[in-house]
């Protein structure tokens, strides 16, 4: 299926500031797949205080001016935007007037759990936010490891007022097969609103943002489709995305045999 636009909100193409490129030539080099795939918008996320890097707001603005500058001159079609993939930590809201959201009045906020468990102080964490009038977007919960042993420790997040994001990869399956399976649950259940790409200049991390609505697609409908798309470009303009028809994920009985 084709988009008339195709905002990727989840996206390490900024050169040299965290793992995602580590020179303009690949950030370019991104950027002409990111065409090829579709996109025409993209959300630039470096890290932002997950104890690699540190990418302050102002200095996320500045390499976007740069880079966007860079495209325009090679005339690739595509128009970056700052943001951050936000690191939670206890002490996360202290230094808030230095994160940067999704759109310009940080309605919405990418926000990034360890990959290895999901922190105890989570929920109190979205509450604080929300009292700043902000919504997290948890990223890539399919890929989290204490999420993956609880799909519905999600479900109590977005009960909570959050929203989330799946990678078009774990969709595909570039992640392996329990990802893959995982991630086509999220959907199944509307516990993850929004896809993106997530690509990074590495092996198996580069776009396919096209390709996995495409399969969302086949497997649920375009409607379902298109609404992840809108979504993104809702969350962008800043306009209104809420969670809707989620539902727990039931767990397998297990059968013993003797």
């Amino acid at each position: 299926m084709r988009f008339e636009k195709m905002v990727d909100l989840h996206c390490h193409i900024l050169p040299g500031i965290d793992d995602g490129s580590p020179n303009l030539e690949n950030s370019l080099q991104l950027a002409n797949e990111a065409v090829r795939d579709g996109v025409t918008h993209i959300l630039a996320t470096p890290h932002h205080l997950d104890n690699d890097y540190v990418n302050h707001a102002n200095d996320v603005i500045q390499a976007v001016d740069m880079f966007q500058t860079e495209l325009d001159s090679r005339k690739i079609p595509l128009t970056i935007f700052p943001s951050q993939e936000v690191h939670i930590n206890g002490d996360l809201v202290d230094h808030y007037d230095d994160l940067l959201g999704i759109d310009e009045t940080k309605k919405y906020m990418l926000l990034e759990f360890p990959h290895g468990e999901v922190p105890h102080y989570a929920d109190r964490l979205i509450f604080d936010l929300k009292k700043q009038g902000t919504t997290p977007v948890i990223v890539h919960p399919e890929r989290n490891k204490g999420i993956q042993n609880d799909l519905n420790l999600l479900y109590s997040f977005i009960q909570n007022g959050a929203l989330a994001q799946v990678t078009a990869t774990s969709y595909m399956g570039g992640f392996g097969d329990h990802v893959k399976k995982i991630a086509h649950q999220l959907v199944e259940n509307n516990l993850v609103q929004i896809v993106s790409s997530d690509a990074h200049a590495l092996q198996g991390r580069k776009f396919v943002l096209g390709e996995a609505l495409g399969k969302i697609a086949d497997d649920f409908g375009e409607d379902k489709a298109r609404e992840f798309e809108q979504n993104a470009e809702n969350l962008i303009n800043g306009e209104y995305v809420t969670a809707h028809d989620y539902s727990p994920i039931k767990k397998k009985k297990r059968f013993l045999f003797f």
